[in-house]
């Protein structure tokens, strides 16, 4: 049976930090689970430290300063130890109790890479937010546009990849800029990448998202940056 590593970054999520890594110790898998703060400043790395003396599953890494999803994704990534890594956000928005479906895929060794996509119809989705949805489709139809993949949900939090394929990705981004920067990643790798469903209960901005129109601006220069930028040699 694989074992699963799950990546999660942590920044001022304190009101919801308990309740998702309780859900992921709930799932029905060995497991480990890698909490990254980057460098918060509520009481995120003290609800971090209890979980990890409560669960021997619980592993902490510390960023002293805020540098990013991206920062905090490369720290976990080169510390996993399990067969398959996924990441998974700190906040309420994803639902580990759709890891069966990202997980079946790899199980039944049809891909290497799995995004769960917010767009395929899953059990259930938040309705909100229009522009945040324009801007999730535009960022993927551009992207899929540098990468030749039919991708519906690039953005997605939900990417789980074979451990080796996670280690390759040598992550550089700092920002949410990551999440092109991945696909680009994969998609050079030429992997198998499947989509499946998943469920989603995005946030309003006043209940804590982060993500802007910065970001997209941010996410378009990544998209091309990515697409002209030669991988790491493997092994290298």
């Amino acid at each position: 049976m694989m074992k699963l590593s799950i990546v999660m970054p942590v920044y001022n999520e304190e009101r919801t930090l308990e309740e998702i890594v309780g859900r992921v110790l709930a799932t029905p898998y060995e497991k480990e689970v890698l909490l990254i703060d980057d460098g918060s400043r509520d009481r995120s790395r003290e609800i971090m430290q209890t979980l990890a003396e409560q669960h021997p599953e619980v592993r902490c890494f510390y960023h002293e300063r805020n540098s990013g999803k991206g920062a905090a994704l490369s720290t976990g990534f080169r510390e996993v130890q399990g067969d398959v890594v996924i990441i998974q956000d700190a906040d309420l928005e994803y639902d580990p109790s759709d890891y069966g479906a990202l997980l079946r895929p790899i199980e039944e060794g049809m891909a290497d890479v799995v995004y769960g996509s917010r767009f395929l119809g899953g059990a259930y989705a938040r309705v909100h937010l229009f522009w945040h949805f324009v801007g999730n489709r535009l960022l993927t139809l551009v992207s899929n546009m540098f990468t030749n993949l039919n991708l519906t949900d690039m953005e997605t939090c939900y990417k789980v990849f074979r451990a080796d394929i996670a280690r390759r990705l040598d992550i550089q981004s700092r920002t949410f800029a990551v999440e092109p920067e991945i696909t680009a990643k994969v998609a050079k790798m030429r992997v198998r990448i499947y989509e499946v469903p998943i469920s989603y209960a995005g946030r309003d901005y006043e209940e804590g998202k982060k993500i802007g129109l910065k970001d997209a601006f941010i996410a378009v220069a990544a998209i091309i940056k990515w697409r002209f930028k030669s991988l790491p040699p493997q092994g290298g």
